[in-house]
């Protein structure tokens, strides 16, 4: 036995093998974090992302002076939680807090000069005399989504250049690799297929690279031709005129966003709008819009329905398995847990979509077992309880593994005091284990409760909002409110990215609100002992 007044020995250093491993590591950590930040500048820069890009850089700088040093110890812990805090909570809600103000979407998420650029691009008309080219695709991206670029080759061989929506740019033949009159090669760019330029026919159709005369579009999947442009935009007047007709497009404010418009009927000439801030307009449409409003309390009351009921029926069996798994006269209690937590450990994008199958009428599963041949997915009542069921079976083995771990950590004293008072079992239960076991699981409730408000996945997978009334084929009976206005922000009428950014804020605040209001009244529980 080590006496008392004996001194305690000295911590032996890693030895030299530990340390020159460890610093090994670091610098190669250090390395990849410089290399990262540096191969993203450029692309930041070129797309005036000053905000991002120097946040990245004090990032580095801290992550440097942090484990550059052998002080600093709690610091090598704490940043790293905090940048990846940062990155993946705090901006992405700063961000679209501020797309909320604005009008991104399908058809204006560029710039102005870009949207211009865009619409004079798309008249332009092929001629009997318009030059051509022989086109090869390169891409310093996807193969699929570019960016692209039209490498050009003179059909005479005179010359090389390459196009993009910025404008056309001469080409030395020394850097670029030329076969049969066609561009197959050049430093950093890869070129693209037939079958992938036929692929991605689309986005390359829209590509127009204007010149002096007009602009060069594809003509086919190896051509392109030098075209004449119809529109014409005149900067002093900010107008667009058709050099055909000699009509005057101005620019006029529809909905929340301006555009080119007729001059006679005041509607958009040209579907091309372009990125604007609008201030509150998506926030006014959100409580204004008659569509949303007429729909949204009983919607509202339902979604309330779902994350309250869906809260008590999985803690209730969640709870009752666990008491009864608890109890040491239970044999094979391990197997049984590990079976009930099999829908827990199944993906539940995948059980959604297994479960939506079973309430099918004439295919399903259930209705192989009942008569009558019920229609689950059809009926308003019917389909409500199949988003509870479903939910049940998703969110039961959470609770039972939350429940085990508090009722091991009652003291046992408490149970055989209770017992030798002369308590009943049930008493024991409603006195002393379910305040005990609300003080630990009370916190992961109300946060049960804020994800099921939120559940867009259980709706859009098992029952995409229907059924739907014959009046109203956009607000369903088994709507919440994230999918009910996912539908009014992506319907029909093309993604509005700033409006369904608006509704995710005003959804945040409003789950905000009833999660304190719950936190609040649970703070009772801090009194139990």
């Amino acid at each position: 036995m080590t006496s008392p007044d004996r001194a305690a020995a000295p911590l032996q250093r890693p030895d030299r093998t530990v340390r020159v491993s460890t610093l090994l590591l670091k610098l190669l950590g250090l390395g990849i974090a410089v290399a990262l930040v540096l191969s993203v500048t450029p692309s930041l820069l070129a797309a005036g992302s000053y905000g991002l890009l120097a946040a990245m850089w004090v990032a580095l700088a801290a992550l440097v002076a942090v484990y550059s040093t052998r002080r600093l110890i709690p610091l090598k812990y704490l940043l790293p939680g905090t940048l990846f805090l940062l990155a993946f909570i705090v901006y992405p809600i700063v961000a679209t807090f501020q797309l909320s103000f604005t009008n991104f979407g399908d058809g204006k998420r560029t710039s102005k000069e870009e949207a211009i650029a865009q619409i004079v691009g798309s008249s332009v008309q092929q001629l009997p005399d318009s030059p051509t080219y022989n086109l090869s695709v390169g891409t310093t991206g996807s193969v699929a989504d570019g960016p692209f670029t039209f490498f050009l080759a003179d059909e005479d061989g005179e010359g090389l250049f390459a196009g993009t929506a910025e404008g056309l740019e001469e080409l030395d033949p020394a850097d670029v690799e030329v076969s049969d009159g066609r561009i197959t090669g050049v430093s950093g760019y890869t070129i693209l297929t037939p079958r992938e330029v036929n692929d991605a026919g689309a986005a390359i159709q829209e590509l127009a690279v204007p010149t002096d005369d007009g602009a060069i579009r594809a003509l086919g999947v190896n051509k392109a031709f030098e075209g004449s442009t119809t529109l014409k935009y005149d900067e002093t007047a900010d107008t667009i005129t058709d050099t055909v007709t000699g009509t005057v497009y101005p620019i006029g404010t529809v909905g929340d966003s301006e555009y080119f418009v007729d001059p006679q009927t005041g509607r958009p000439a040209f579907s091309q709008s372009w990125l604007q801030y609008v201030g509150l307009e998506n926030y006014e449409r959100v409580f204004t819009n008659e569509t949303i409003r007429s729909d949204f309390v009983r919607i509202f009351l339902w979604t309330l329905a779902v994350a309250v009921l869906s809260v008590l029926t999985t803690f209730a069996l969640g709870l009752f398995l666990a008491i009864v798994l608890n109890d040491d006269r239970v044999r094979g209690r391990r197997l049984y847990r590990s079976l009930l937590l099999l829908p827990y450990a199944i993906p539940a994008f995948i059980s959604l979509l297994v479960w939506a199958s079973f309430y099918n009428r004439d295919f399903g599963l259930i209705n192989e077992f009942l008569p009558g041949n019920p229609n689950w997915l059809g009926n308003l009542w019917l389909a409500r309880a199949a988003v509870l069921i479903t939910n049940l079976w998703l969110g039961f083995p959470y609770m039972m593994v939350i429940c085990t771990g508090a009722l091991q950590s009652i003291p046992a004293d408490l149970k055989e005091a209770a017992s030798i008072d002369g308590a009943s079992g049930f008493t024991a239960f409603r006195r002393i284990t379910l305040p005990l076991l609300l003080v630990a699981v009370g916190p992961l409730l109300v946060a049960s409760f804020a994800f099921n408000f939120n559940n867009f996945n259980l709706i859009q997978l098992l029952t995409e909002g229907g059924p739907f009334p014959p009046d109203n084929p956009k607000a369903g009976y088994t709507d919440i409110l994230i999918s009910y206005t996912f539908r009014l922000a992506f319907g029909a009428g093309g993604a509005e990215f700033g409006f369904a950014a608006a509704i995710s804020v005003v959804l945040f605040l409003l789950t905000a609100v009833i999660a304190t209001i719950q936190f609040r009244y649970t703070r009772i529980l801090e009194t139990v002992s």
